[in-house]
């Protein structure tokens, strides 16, 4: 191995760095892709969704052979108060053809995006950790692994190992996250006979519907999620760290809170849970964004930040992210120029690109993320607005107009104040606005 030189050192073979090693590899170059995982998403836990757009640029039609669940057509979102709901929900025919997402399990789907890029000539090299970069001269000229005698050299290395990016901290790009940077999410797969979920759903029989819940996460910023897949369902939810430190609240109690909420327990009664897992999140958006490029590297996908938590886009923006690198590592190549000046291609390319653009736009949201808005916005406010709706839609001999007045009182008292209910929806505004 150590004897052995690329053109292209990949470490991590989630959607990034599948991607990059796909794109480079059909450059012409000679590329390594690590994982460290017994195969490309053994060691993910991911089961939500996975866009169209980003992957059909690499892989036309892919849908028709990768491993994927069911293609959504309805999109809820569900405000949670103690007993009640408040939901919205968008279903379109026109999700159908051509696909707009699927829900998908990573262990299935990464594994098969991996393997595009080996029969593309990426060499796989799983079940292999990476433990620190190779420096020479300032400039990054390979990695050390964890196999004996594992020393690799490339002209440059791309990034792709995931939130909790060792070679990231190594190069210094970004230091250790903060816990209000990231988020834990803890899920469970919950099996039910596929014709139960199109009954409980109102599904035909390959249509998905995502659920997205806000509330009842024990007034810590962060959202459950239920959704359905082929056979199973997925349901979890997400909190930041600094709420979870901050209240010394454990993660799975908040997830058996959720499945206790009338609306969630009758759509998951009588499965059987399949799966347990957890993992960060990364959650510090536009400003923690590290540096994309240095001499001889570049970093993509969770390890530099690039999550869209408002729109759950994350593997998009990987893929998009990977893509992005394996260009420049071919512009990079045919100029054999790897230093800082030439790799900054990417980040350029990046700053053009969706990823920066979309992260940009809510940039202002990890600030209203914070203690005490989260206590407001995640716990409070859910509750007023579903008890709001509940006085105003009874009927009981009160007049509208004062059902009214009293809605407007409940919001108020959240927010401290009728100024300071201006002053929470002006600042949620601009948070959602740049």
């Amino acid at each position: 191995m150590a004897d052995e030189r690329f053109d292209v050192v990949v470490v991590g073979a989630g959607p990034a760095g599948a991607a990059a090693a796909l794109v480079a590899a059909r450059g012409g170059l000679k590329v390594a892709l690590i994982e460290r995982g017994e195969y490309p998403g053994a060691k993910n836990t991911f089961g939500g969704v996975l866009y169209r757009k980003q992957i059909e640029q690499l892989i036309p039609e892919f849908w028709k052979t990768a491993p994927l669940e069911r293609t959504i057509v309805e999109q809820r979102l569900w405000l949670l108060a103690r007993e009640s709901t408040v939901s919205v929900s968008f279903r379109d025919d026109r999700f159908i053809n051509p696909p707009n997402c699927w829900t998908g399990q990573r262990s299935k789907f990464d594994q098969w995006f991996a393997a595009q890029a080996e029969a593309a000539g990426g060499v796989p090299i799983y079940e292999t950790g990476v433990t620190d970069v190779v420096v020479e001269d300032g400039k990054v000229v390979g990695v050390i692994t964890d196999r004996e005698d594992g020393e690799l050299r490339a002209n440059v290395v791309i990034i792709a190992d995931g939130v909790n990016s060792l070679l990231g901290k190594r190069l210094q790009a970004h230091r250790e996250w903060q816990p209000d940077q990231v988020s834990l999410a803890v899920k469970e797969v919950i099996a039910l006979p596929k014709e139960k979920i199109q009954d409980r759903f109102n599904l035909d029989k390959n249509e998905g519907c995502t659920i997205e819940l806000v509330g009842e996460t024990m007034g810590m910023a962060g959202l459950g999620f239920l959704y359905t897949n082929t056979d199973t369902l997925s349901l979890g939810v997400g909190v930041m760290v600094s709420d979870l430190k901050r209240l010394k609240v454990k993660p799975y109690e908040v997830l058996n809170g959720l499945k206790q909420h009338p609306m969630v327990r009758r759509l998951i009664d009588g499965g059987e849970v399949k799966e347990y897992a957890g993992h960060l999140i990364p959650e510090g958006g536009f400003t923690a964004m590290p540096p994309l490029a240095g001499d001889g590297w570049m970093i993509c996908g969770d390890a530099a930040q690039m999550v869209n938590a408002v729109h759950r886009e994350g593997t998009n923006l990987a893929v998009e992210s990977g893509r992005l690198a394996g260009e420049a590592a071919i512009q990079a190549h045919f100029a054999e120029d790897y230093t800082s000046a030439s790799l900054q291609e990417y980040a350029t390319a990046v700053r053009k690109s969706i990823i920066h653009k979309d992260l940009k736009k809510y940039k202002g949201l990890h600030g209203l993320l914070s203690f005490p808005d989260s206590d407001k916005l995640f716990g409070q406010l859910p509750q007023a607005v579903n008890d709001a709706l509940f006085d105003f839609l009874s009927v009981d001999g009160a007049p509208k107009r004062d059902k009214q007045k009293l809605a407007f009182r409940k919001l108020e008292k959240v927010a401290g104040g009728r100024m300071d209910l201006v002053r929470m929806a002006l600042k949620g505004w601009r948070a959602m606005n740049g």
